[in-house]
């Protein structure tokens, strides 16, 4: 597969899953804002900032309608959900031949419905705004299960969505952990991540800090838990290395510098007792942000084309 096609696969998965959980956290927070008037919009706005990687000034204000426009309608961002569905539709355009029709028609139809964002906004609200996202973010899911080949580009194109489930779904969780008495709490944020009747199942309606915390970091089965999404993204890459990854004398470890960063944190993170888990949360999601980051470092290097700067030199011969 040519290197390009598999890094637009890659960023395609990476740019929907952002934009489905971004709308998830912001749905989140502003419902329970708006819910509890105790709440200090101005601290909960900072906090929710600055857990998604745009944090501002001292001297600026936060409030509700700014960060909608940062992280729900900035195009120019790729951090906003509006920016991630864009970006996700350009490197599809840029691999057509490789993507479904289906998947193309689905994510050109969404990219044509944003435009009329703000009046949906102003028209439903920002829960119907954001109910259509995940919709739309889900039909795309669903037709790239039931129409891609699991070859090569299958496999990038879920390693980029588990890797970025890993970040956000860690993300969400430091909101637990960063924002102070506006936190929302753990039935929240596992209404957030769609886990609210798949909890109460597996642990038969009991509601505790521990049990939210094993259940959205360590189920094996759930597949927006974070264990599972490291799980899934070491898988992708095994079989994306001949020989399943391993080095050239299949004797001593891993072959690649990202499947030995997923694999230390998948182990970090699976060997934990879910009270030690729960203890040290802050710096195990600060952790797996930093993991993902790496991560995408090195997949980056390993497979996508790279580019070296041009330098010119004065006086130069050719």
């Amino acid at each position: 597969m040519l290197s390009r096609i598999a890094e637009s696969l890659y960023w395609i998965g990476r740019y929907v899953e952002r934009a489905e959980d971004t709308a998830r956290i912001l749905d989140v927070h502003l419902h329970r804002m708006l819910q509890d008037p105790w709440t200090d919009e101005e601290q909960a706005c900072r906090s929710l900032l600055a857990v998604m990687g745009l944090p501002i000034g001292e001297q600026e204000s936060a409030s509700l309608p700014g960060v909608v426009e940062r992280l729900g309608l900035d195009l120019t961002s790729t951090s906003s959900v509006l920016g991630a569905l864009a970006a996700a539709r350009e490197n599809a355009r840029g691999a057509r031949e490789t993507v479904s029709a289906e998947m193309w028609e689905c994510l050109n139809t969404t990219w044509l419905g944003l435009a009329g964002s703000r009046r949906r906004i102003e028209e439903g609200g920002v829960h119907q705004f954001f109910t259509w996202v995940r919709e739309r973010c889900s039909v795309l899911a669903g037709l790239a299960d039931a129409t891609m080949s699991r070859d090569e580009g299958w496999l990038f194109l879920v390693l980029g969505r588990s890797v970025e489930r890993v970040d956000m779904t860690a993300r969400l969780l430091s909101t637990h952990t960063r924002a102070g008495g506006s936190i929302p709490n753990w039935l929240t944020l596992l209404r957030s991540c769609g886990a609210w009747e798949t909890y109460l199942r597996t642990y038969r309606g009991s509601l505790s800090d521990r049990h939210a915390a094993e259940f959205l970091l360590l189920d094996r089965l759930f597949p927006r838990s974070i264990l599972a999404a490291l799980v899934t993204a070491e898988s992708c890459l095994a079989e994306l290395e001949p020989g399943g990854g391993t080095t050239r004398t299949g004797r001593v470890g891993v072959g690649t510098d990202a499947q030995r960063i997923l694999g230390r944190a998948r182990t970090d993170l699976a060997y934990r007792a879910p009270d030690d888990l729960l203890a040290d949360l802050g710096p195990v999601l600060s952790g797996l942000e930093r993991t993902c980051s790496q991560v995408n470092d090195a997949v980056s290097a390993r497979y996508f084309r790279q580019t070296a700067a041009v330098h010119w030199q004065a006086g130069a011969v050719a």
